[in-house]
């Protein structure tokens, strides 16, 4: 017998369903850490391209691209942090929150770094050390020449910023890379 997608659907989510003691509707390092797993196996990563404040999402969501000069890892007290996913945790519900509800990006960003900050804290990780680390790269970041832009990245984040100097340099790095596509 076939099962339908609906059923598969449920199946899969019986699967990753977790409990945490008797009661998991609260705030939760474990429970936490959890949903950051559960976005990192519905998202690709993908760092070969120059991303404006070093991370941002595909049109459609399901990819979200992380600037290829940011280190993996920040060192805070002493061990190596992996950084990845924290940022695809904010890139997500940044981008879910644009879409799905149609917050403002300056609305979505701030509740989405909130999100950041959660799991950042809930790993045992400084925030301050990390965003010490992200503040510093993102000036480099900025920096840089833009040469290697998604043709898919989603853009409103930069214009509801108002950079308009920003966008024209995404728009023409993009449009390189997309013709660099087509002619492959």
């Amino acid at each position: 017998m076939q099962r339908s997608g609906k059923a598969l659907a449920k199946a899969a989510h019986r699967k990753h369903r977790c409990r945490i003691g008797h009661n998991d509707t609260l705030v939760s390092a474990t429970m936490l850490k959890h949903a950051v797993q559960a976005i990192l196996r519905r998202t690709r990563l993908d760092r070969t391209y120059d991303i404006p404040y070093l991370a941002g999402y595909s049109c459609d969501g399901g990819t979200i691209y992380i600037d290829r000069h940011l280190p993996r890892f920040c060192k805070t007290r002493g061990r190596r942090v992996g950084v990845d996913r924290f940022l695809i945790l904010h890139e997500a519900v940044e981008k879910a929150l644009l879409d799905k509800l149609g917050l403002h990006y300056q609305h979505a960003h701030q509740i989405a770094l909130r999100a950041e900050e959660a799991a950042v804290h809930a790993a045992g990780v400084s925030w301050r050390e990390y965003d010490r680390f992200m503040q510093l790269h993102i000036k480099d970041v900025g920096h840089e020449k833009l040469r290697r832009i998604p043709f898919d990245l989603d853009i409103k984040p930069y214009r509801d910023e108002h950079d308009t100097q920003l966008l024209k340099s995404i728009q023409k790095a993009s449009q390189k890379e997309s013709a660099l596509k087509h002619d492959q």
